[in-house]
């Protein structure tokens, strides 16, 4: 069974995925990195090139290949369980776990990030944080406290699966 992570960009996905999967001896993937990867450029140059509809494409085939391996723990990219059929094809290989963080904490460790397109304008992306939180939390199994530091935040999500 998979181990699935969703949360807003800068809830600690990826740093919190690293470090439960090195305390549970599983693989990491991070779908975002996956996508990279597979394309050969950044997900900024697929967005500004072929459009969102078309990364949210790869991004959900992504997801169809995660559901045929076992025992990962997995990154989403923010936006992925925002969309119900990734949800429902992850779910057929794991449990979704919400890295529920708040929006300040998150703020706080994106910075000024010019990596981050969508937090050159905070209230936009304040407003995006509360449309994005309703859809984690109806896709998540459990919920867990995104605040705290990714080392407490991954020995209590490996308590969790043990």
């Amino acid at each position: 069974m998979n181990i699935i992570l969703c949360g807003f960009m800068g809830s600690g996905k990826t740093t919190v995925g690293t470090e439960l999967a090195k305390i549970m001896g599983r693989k990491f993937i991070d779908t975002d990195e996956m996508i990279e990867r597979q394309q050969g450029v950044a997900i900024k140059a697929i967005f500004t090139v072929h459009g969102e509809d078309y990364f949210r494409d790869l991004e959900h085939k992504c997801c169809c290949d995660i559901a045929d391996i076992k025992n990962c723990v997995v990154s989403t990219g923010g936006g992925a369980l925002t969309f119900q059929r990734n949800v429902d094809t992850l779910k057929k290989s794991g449990k979704v776990v919400f890295l529920d963080a708040d929006f300040d904490v998150i703020c706080q460790r994106i910075g000024n990030s010019k990596t981050r397109p969508l937090f050159q304008d905070r209230d936009k992306a304040f407003e995006l944080y509360n449309q994005r939180k309703k859809k984690y939390l109806s896709a998540a199994d459990y919920v867990v406290d995104g605040n705290m530091s990714a080392r407490k935040t991954a020995m209590e999500i490996a308590n969790m699966f043990r």
